[in-house]
């Protein structure tokens, strides 16, 4: 049914997309947080993957139509892995705001202790006096702060908020290791 050479051009298109597509996704997010210097070398990546993927697929669709679904197909699958390599990288900054009724200093304590920046503001709830957290760091260390949240208050309500810029005054000096890191460190 399918020649061979028309199926392993259509699988380099698709796998071709998906490049691109994840470049341009992860490009657009970091473009979004202000960073013009790598979304400037991505786009560069971006476009020329996608220049010879249109080219090739517009070559041959007339005598090979299969070739614009595997490349449609590499469209969709791009936007997906882009967006999951993304939160992997989990690039950008963000603002947790912690609220608690019981906990506020035992919370802004210990993440004190590993260096974590914290603001504690007094307010009212619904239901009494609370502790709001203004917590100003890094999206990749949300783990293991919302972690150390729920340990110390699981009642806890908490909202994330996307930061552009942070004052380079009270920047988290403190990231846990994970992954590869850890198991290198535990020799």
């Amino acid at each position: 049914m399918f020649d061979t050479h028309i199926l392993i051009t259509g699988l380099i298109i698709f796998v071709a997309r998906i490049c691109d597509v994840s470049i341009g996704t992860v490009r657009t997010i970091i473009t979004v947080q202000g960073r013009s210097v790598v979304a400037f070398f991505l786009a560069i990546f971006e476009i020329l993957i996608w220049i010879w993927v249109v080219s090739t697929v517009i070559q041959q669709v007339k005598a090979q139509p299969i070739l614009a679904l595997f490349y449609a197909v590499g469209y969709a699958t791009g936007n997906v892995v882009g967006i999951n390599v993304e939160r992997k990288l989990a690039f950008g900054l963000i603002i947790l705001k912690v609220i608690t009724r019981e906990a506020g200093k035992r919370l802004a304590d210990c993440l004190r202790a590993k260096g974590q920046p914290v603001t504690i503001f007094r307010g009212e709830g619904m239901q009494g006096p609370v502790d709001e957290l203004y917590i100003a760091c890094r999206r990749r260390d949300l783990k293991w702060l919302l972690s150390d949240v729920r340990e110390i208050d699981p009642d806890a309500f908490y909202v994330i908020e996307q930061a552009r810029d942070i004052s380079k005054v009270l920047r988290p000096i403190y990231t846990p290791l994970g992954g590869w890191r850890a198991a290198t460190k535990r020799k």
